[in-house]
């Protein structure tokens, strides 16, 4: 409503809007009603999208540690991927249905053999709301660990400090750590590790379109 012209649709959301006096209907002088966003409103939009910020520059900040701690071991490292990936078709062994997955982070070894690139998923969780609305999607998860030798469930800690999540919450095919601060990880549950023999073609071709994390330190060769 903040965005567009205010054309009401009337609704039921139009009406517990107007009701909290976050709108306010108005008419023109042919007695067309629209509504505006009132001074309630614009408070209450502030201070969402305060929370989200603060939301996603935690997320964001957690991902990018991460991502900088597997490239700091030498392997290479995406964010923020959307790869599709194939999942047998319930009853149906020779079909498939495609998922769209997008792994917060993405890493393989450095290695010119496809058994030995040992991709690893790492996926990043802030909210506890977040993680157990992605918990609840088994095919996102499925998708995950077809690409993946390895899937991490890190997890962040809320406003007071208390982990979003422990290792209860968490599927055992997947591990789990606990942000630690300065103190790096809390190991809760190792992940479970499987071979995987080559990456599906549709991750090599994702991965050929994108660009792996650097960073840029001084060189360490010369030390």
């Amino acid at each position: 409503m903040h965005r567009s012209a205010g054309w009401p649709c009337h609704d039921a959301i139009e009406v517990e809007l107007i009701a909290a006096g976050c709108l306010q209907r108005c008419f023109d002088g042919a007695g067309r009603e629209h509504l505006r966003v009132s001074d309630e409103g614009i408070v209450l939009l502030a201070r969402i999208y305060a929370r989200n910020r603060a939301a996603l520059s935690a997320h964001g900040a957690l991902v990018q540690r991460v991502a900088l701690e597997q490239t700091r071991a030498g392997r290479l490292t995406w964010c923020g991927l959307a790869l599709r990936a194939p999942l047998p078709r319930e009853g149906e062994p020779l079909a498939n249905d495609w998922v769209m997955a997008c792994p917060d982070v993405y890493s393989i070894r450095r290695s010119s053999r496809a058994d030995w690139l040992e991709p690893v998923v790492h996926e990043i969780k802030v909210s506890r709301a977040d993680l157990l609305s992605d918990l609840r999607k088994a095919d996102k998860r499925a998708a995950y660990l077809g690409m993946a030798g390895a899937v991490w469930y890190v997890l962040g800690r809320d406003a007071k400090g208390r982990p979003v999540g422990d290792e209860t919450d968490v599927p055992e095919d997947c591990g789990v750590l606990i942000d630690a601060g300065a103190a790096g990880w809390e190991m809760r549950r190792e992940a479970p590790r499987r071979a995987v023999s080559q990456l599906p073609l549709g991750v090599w071709l994702a991965l050929a379109q994108a660009t792996p994390l650097r960073i840029d330190e001084p060189d360490q060769q010369g030390l």
